[in-house]
């Protein structure tokens, strides 16, 4: 239902989600999903993981939410690759990547 990409972030937001304030916020971004039905959420971090080099946030399978950061480029390479496969092989319908 959401798949969005915050590019170049402010650091607040970083120390606000919990994640590592350590990071070069001038070239880093973090991707938000949201999915349905949440258990979901388990396999596209599997995804993001093997296919693009990011750092994980935040899983929860019982909200399907789905946080994690990474360089603007790896970001959009694993949020594209989660609804990839979401399409492709599970048959579902994906919203548009948004960003900002």
């Amino acid at each position: 239902t959401l798949a969005h990409v915050i590019a170049s972030p402010d650091p607040i937001i970083y120390r606000k989600l919990g994640l590592d304030p350590q990071l070069d916020y001038q070239r880093s971004a973090i991707g938000i999903l949201s999915m349905t039905p949440p258990e979901i959420s388990v396999i596209a971090a599997d995804i993001a993981m093997k296919k693009a080099n990011i750092e994980m946030g935040f899983i929860d399978r019982f909200s399907g939410t789905l946080i994690f950061t990474g360089r603007v480029a790896e970001v959009e390479n694993a949020i594209m690759e989660i609804n990839d496969y979401l399409k492709t092989k599970l048959g579902f319908t994906i919203c548009e990547v948004t960003k900002t």
